[in-house]
């Protein structure tokens, strides 16, 4: 039994990495994406560019662009007093938003009236207009803070000492908040899938196309031997690809790894029983490499949509929650995140840890069926 496993193993590998540029998608791929989405993806919104149109030329008004710009998350690329020009520059994208103070602003502040200013956002991104939002509203807020305070002692003609709440906040797991450290163990998740899954999708359709599955029907190879034979080199190839993007993770992005790596290594072990089962279903039903591979995608978008990478399950309809316990990328993520960022262990994990052992005994004892089946 053995040696006829190690038989297709050996074809397996040799059939994988005859072609240099299964090579370049295999190895190459994985480390290029981790640097592209490492950079990319993120919700961290810095130097938002901003218009100003400043009708009232006073101190006051240019404290209050200096407050914008001073805290870092704001930088002008323009001032203005046409409003057209302005608009223009938020239609062609250049800008994101404008900051309009009108004439007399001084005067009013100076008279303890209420005084307007309008920021436009484009809200075009909704996600980045939010933001922009939140942040002008802290910046305001501590500008009138400050106008207040130095209204008052006009007024007394001393230095007051102004009492209140001072609001301490504190994030564990993630001190800086930086959305790099929640997304770069997320892609590592999202990465391996993919390729477990190409790989694997494409293993017997290959056999298929080229005519050796008639060959290989007529041996004395059993299907179970076959699927380990054809399965045990992507397995392999899974765990290379999780080591070399977590050590890109870590010593490129400095992610903290705070959790145990045997225990990460488990539950990729786990993961990638459900991937490969899945693939292995794929390439059952497909004719050819191209429809194994429009199918893999058509599979891994809605996973990767409904795993909680991007969008909090929390926030999705219950019907479609209940769908995402059906999916082996949700339960990863939990995984590799709660293992790199909070640094918990098998006491915490382990309902994530059996949900993949149990999706992938499931999905692979389906496919190796259905693969039995198509062999008869």
């Amino acid at each position: 039994m053995w040696e006829r496993i190690l038989t297709i193993l050996r074809k397996e590998f040799r059939s994988v990495f005859r072609d240099p540029r299964m090579r370049m998608v295999i190895f190459g791929l994985p480390v290029i994406q981790t640097l592209l989405f490492g950079y990319a993806v993120t919700l961290d919104v810095r130097h938002v560019r901003l218009v100003v149109i400043d009708r009232d030329q006073t101190p006051a008004s240019r404290a209050l662009v200096a407050r914008f710009t001073g805290s870092g998350y704001f930088d002008v690329v323009l001032w203005t007093n046409r409003e057209a020009a302005a608009h223009w520059e938020i239609d062609a994208a250049r800008a994101s938003a404008i900051l309009q103070i009108n004439a007399g602003f001084e005067a009013q502040l100076g008279a303890g009236r209420p005084t307007p200013v309008q920021l436009i956002v484009d809200g075009s991104d909704s996600n980045t207009a939010r933001l922009v939002l939140n942040y002008s509203s802290v910046i305001a807020g501590d500008f009138n803070a400050a106008i207040l305070l130095e209204h008052a002692q006009r007024r007394t003609g001393r230095t007051l000492v102004v009492g209140g709440v001072e609001l301490r906040p504190r994030a564990w797991f993630n001190a800086d908040l930086e959305s790099r450290n929640f997304y770069v163990p997320g892609i590592i998740a999202t990465l391996v899938m993919l390729v477990s899954l190409m790989l694997t999708s494409m293993a017997i359709v290959r056999e298929k196309e080229v005519g050796t599955i008639e060959q290989i029907m007529v041996t004395p190879i059993r299907p179970v031997e076959f699927i380990l034979g054809k399965c045990a080199p992507f397995i392999v190839i899974g765990f290379v690809n999780v080591l070399m993007v977590t050590a890109v993770g870590l010593f490129w992005f400095g992610i903290p790894l705070r959790g145990s790596f045997p225990l990460l290594l488990l539950g990729t072990a786990f993961f990638l029983l459900s991937t490969l089962g899945i693939g292995l279903f794929i390439s059952t039903v497909s004719s050819t490499q191209q429809q194994a591979m429009m199918t893999t995608f058509f599979f891994f978008f809605p996973a990767m949509l409904l795993s909680g990478f991007v969008y909090p399950i929390a926030n999705m309809p219950e019907v479609v929650q209940w769908l995402t316990y059906g999916n082996p990328l949700r339960y990863f993520l939990v995984i590799i995140r709660g293992i790199f960022l909070k640094g918990v262990g098998f006491d915490i994990l382990w309902p994530e840890l059996l949900a993949l052992l149990v999706i992938g005994l499931i999905v692979m004892t389906f496919a190796a069926t259905r693969f039995r089946k198509t062999l008869a």
